[in-house]
């Protein structure tokens, strides 16, 4: 199973690689890793996909919580929240016929057209794991020349 975990962490030089070295030196694995300014610029969000079972996910918030930069650690996964992951695709498109296929495709899943050459169409795309899997799924027929992924991020639904 993979667990969505969000920490708040003091926004310091080191805080990212004490967290990172803590997990990886324990022998747990991060799938995604993802990091932002929050509304305050002193503190940070992090949002980390951990493969694992639940006592992986015991010891990561476990030790995670534990350390002194780190304000809060919340395993979002089985509470109501949103979580979303942005692609940027460069996809070959050497014929008219196979650019219009890809921007309808894109048209399908709303993603946006960042960018157009000669031969190849660079699509931004925003969605949850499944639409995004979903999205890449389809376009695997076709010739993808880059691919760049933000990793999941989450936010926890009130109740309001």
């Amino acid at each position: 199973m993979k667990h969505i975990i969000t920490a708040l962490v003091e926004n310091k030089p080191g805080v990212l690689a004490r967290i990172v070295g803590l997990i990886s030196g324990r022998g747990y694995n991060i799938e995604t890793l993802n990091v932002g300014p929050t509304q305050d610029p002193a503190v940070s969000k992090m949002t980390l996909v951990v493969p694992g079972d639940d006592h992986v996910l015991e010891q990561v918030t476990l030790q995670v919580g534990k350390l002194i930069d780190v304000i809060s650690v919340t395993d979002v996964t089985g509470a109501r929240h949103l979580d979303r992951e942005l692609i940027l695709v460069e996809v070959a498109t050497d014929s008219v016929a196979q650019r219009a296929e890809v921007l309808d495709l894109a048209a399908l899943f709303k993603a946006a057209v960042a960018a157009v050459t000669e031969r190849s169409v660079t699509l931004q795309m925003v969605g949850s794991l499944d639409v995004v899997a979903d999205f890449m799924l389809l376009l695997k027929p076709c010739k993808i020349l880059d691919l760049s992924r933000s990793g999941q991020i989450a936010v926890a639904r009130g109740e309001g």
